[in-house]
């Protein structure tokens, strides 16, 4: 499963690769209006290299959109420099009372303190922080990013949540089946029936994260006594390139009487792996579509179900080369 990916959350790289793709702005703007209601902790999390697409807004929309966006790093700021605050005061009593005697409550709290003050600082620097990071663009189940589909022949990026909720299906999905970030290949004419050969989109990565067993990716049995270790490793496609990943969405509609908002939401397909993945103790992969068949996957109605399993069949197959992630 691809538990995190680094997106391409850009407006020009979607542009770079379809010129005729667009913003659909009405979708953003909901989503930064519905992230400002949400109470916590239920505030959805967006990557920080999708809020840069509005970071020199020209129209009204779009500087609405600033507006929103300014408005809440403004508040995520004063939780952090509040954090500041308190944690400073902790570690000032904790250093005094170590002045006087070394106790394991002060020195945790020494510790913890320290530790806070770096995190809250580092969050800080990124919200002020103009460049963007590699990092920026990376998501995790839950997160929003920019997905590319195409209505009523126009070609639309829309925020998207990562993990799907099937449409027509209750609110309490997203517990039951917390999976569904990922389309196994093999189920879509399972449980994805409803979305496969209906609704389609496309999410443009650089690299994705996968959670192995540190003895599988050693190719060893564990030894006597030896607990599983989880590792994370992070896979890069050779030659380096923009991977464009098949996905399937989902456009969710509250029923009646819900306080429910709408969500648009999307799920990456993953396949049997290539070698070198299964090699590094992973059993499953992203599908990576082949540019000329981009369109042909975003259109699926009226294309039998073997001509959209042909498109996923014939897909790109770089060689990803992986390392342990920072």
């Amino acid at each position: 499963m691809c538990f995190s990916a680094s997106t391409r959350a850009e407006h020009s790289a979607f542009r770079r690769l379809f010129p005729k793709s667009l913003l659909s702005i009405k979708d953003f703007y909901r989503e930064y209006i519905s992230r400002k209601k949400k109470p916590r902790p239920f505030v959805p999390k967006f990557p920080k290299a999708m809020d840069a697409n509005f970071a020199h807004p020209t129209t009204d929309e779009e500087r609405a959109i600033k507006a929103l966006i300014d408005e809440f790093d403004a508040a995520q700021a004063m939780v952090y420099e509040r954090t500041l605050f308190e944690q400073r005061a902790r570690l000032v009593k904790a250093e005094r009372k170590l002045q006087d005697k070394e106790t394991k409550t002060a020195l945790h709290d020494q510790r913890v303190a320290s530790e806070k003050i770096a995190a809250a600082l580092a969050k800080l620097e990124d919200l002020k922080r103009v460049e963007l990071k590699p990092r920026d663009g990376r998501i995790f189940p839950g997160w929003y990013a920019p997905v590319l589909v195409i209505e009523d022949g126009q070609w639309l990026i829309k925020p998207m949540r990562y993990q799907c909720r099937p449409a027509g299906k209750p609110a309490f999905y997203d517990t039951k089946y917390p999976g569904t970030y990922n389309a196994r290949r093999n189920n879509l004419e399972g449980f994805w029936r409803g979305q496969f050969g209906q609704t389609h989109g496309l999410m443009i990565v650089d690299g994705f994260y996968e959670n192995v067993k540190r003895h599988d990716m050693e190719h060893r049995e564990l030894r006597e006594g030896e607990e599983p270790e989880n590792v994370v490793l992070e896979f890069r496609p050779r030659p380096t390139q923009d991977m464009l990943i098949a996905c399937l969405s989902s456009h969710w509609m509250p029923p009646e009487g819900s306080d429910e908002p709408e969500l648009w939401s999307f799920a990456a397909i993953t396949d049997e792996p290539p070698p070198e993945v299964a090699d590094a103790g992973h059993d499953r992969c992203i599908v990576q579509l082949r540019h000329e068949n981009v369109q042909a996957w975003l259109t699926p109605q009226g294309q039998s179900r073997a001509q959209l399993e042909q498109l996923l069949e014939d897909k790109e197959r770089p060689h990803y080369e992986y390392r342990l992630a920072a």
